[in-house]
């Protein structure tokens, strides 16, 4: 019960916030991610072209796995497209292979075809695509996402009320609770720049391409195919437009595989694993299911701690204590927004209240996981070894 593998097993299939969205807060995520951690099966196996038709597919069930598709783009055309690499560990141009291009773009455009096709011909492509990029339904959805842009309107909510209380602004000219109203819609900032999609996606571009690079340029294989995925899934969580608090579990899940191969990512999985899966808890928010997530997520947490610890025991720890103490303050923060709060007469005139508080401390550890991520994969150093290789 000790073995990576065994952990790994136990990892992906009771993990916390699979469960609570699978099969209370009920969607479709699980057989979507058990193709796509299918998909980077056959790609660490070598059979690409697999691995892409898996992919292909992934992407025509559910298009937010757009997110991590950078990764799969530039890891194929590095690895199946080019053939060899020169002793440096750059790629070897004259090895570019029409025939694997050939083949991967027959696989990915019958897929295209056969999903896509029917609504071509009954010309009704447009109306599809107005449904996968629904931009009139603002920047954030009803419950902040933990992510960049959740800091951001804090900031600028906290900004408003300085401004109200020292007669910086005009209260006649600000909207009414516009972000923190619980609708689904558009809404302008007050005090900040108000944020359009194209500076999203400019965003999320920015802080994929570092990632990317390294994967062309540092290929460190399939883990550093993995790091990438990670980290494009964790860019596009953090800058997207209108992102949903589930998308996390796109990063979650492929940071699994990575966390029992060695100590530093496992303290980074720990960190965005227990803060992620804390931020699905608004999810469930009746009295009855109160208990029920709680336990469920004391009993992911406490394994992933002490299986992940016992793994690397003769490593250093896996968390320092500064990170420990941040997340031994979800404890005190939940007690005061599910106990706390609903006591006090805040709770009819400030009811978004413990949503902010979740979203943004939430925020805080999902971006110091991703910058540390980010921080590890490029200065790790190349083993000469794998340069050849």
């Amino acid at each position: 019960m000790e073995k990576p593998t065994f952990i790994l097993a136990a990892l992906l299939l009771w993990n916390f916030g699979l469960l609570i969205v699978d099969h209370i807060h009920f969607q479709y995520n699980g057989f979507l991610f058990g193709l796509m951690l299918l998909s980077i099966a056959r790609l660490c196996q070598k059979r690409y072209l697999e691995g892409a038709l898996l992919f292909a597919v992934l992407l025509h069930f559910k298009h937010i796995y757009v997110y991590v598709a950078p990764a799969y783009g530039i890891y194929l055309l590095r690895s199946y497209c080019f053939t060899a690499n020169n002793a440096d560990g750059s790629v070897k141009w004259r090895s570019f292979s029409f025939l694997h291009v050939t083949l991967m773009g027959l696989t990915v455009c019958l897929v295209s075809a056969l999903s896509l096709g029917p609504f071509v011909v009954l010309g009704q492509l447009p109306q599809v695509i107005s449904r996968l990029f629904p931009f009139k339904r603002g920047l954030c959805h009803a419950y902040w996402a933990p992510n960049f842009w959740a800091l951001y309107n804090a900031v600028d909510k906290a900004l408003t009320v300085v401004g109200l209380k020292y007669n910086f602004l005009d209260p006649t000219k600000i909207p009414k609770a516009s972000m923190t109203g619980g609708l689904v819609q558009e809404f302008q900032h007050t005090v900040l720049p108000s944020v359009t999609p194209l500076a999203t996606l400019i965003c999320t571009l920015v802080s994929i391409l570092p990632s990317v690079f390294c994967l062309w340029f540092k290929p460190q294989g399939p883990r550093g195919f993995l790091q990438c995925v990670v980290l494009c899934a964790l860019s596009s969580f953090m800058f997207g437009w209108h992102v949903h608090e589930k998308a996390i579990l796109l990063a979650i899940l492929p940071l699994s595989l990575l966390s029992v191969q060695r100590a530093k990512d496992a303290g980074i999985y720990l960190i965005l694993t227990t803060t992620g899966h804390f931020s699905l808890f608004p999810l469930l928010f009746t009295l009855p299911e109160l208990p029920i997530k709680i336990l469920l997520m004391l009993l992911f947490t406490i394994y992933s701690f002490s299986s992940l610890k016992s793994l690397f025991r003769r490593e250093r720890p896996l968390l320092n204590w500064l990170e420990t103490i941040y997340l031994v303050q979800l404890v005190p923060l939940e007690i005061f927004c599910e106990i706390i709060f609903p006591l006090t007469p805040w709770k009819l005139t400030l009811p978004f209240v413990p949503l902010l508080l979740t979203s943004v401390y939430c925020a805080l550890g999902i971006t110091y996981a991703w910058l540390k991520l980010y921080v590890s994969v490029l200065t790790e150093p190349i083993p000469v070894r794998q340069k050849a290789e």
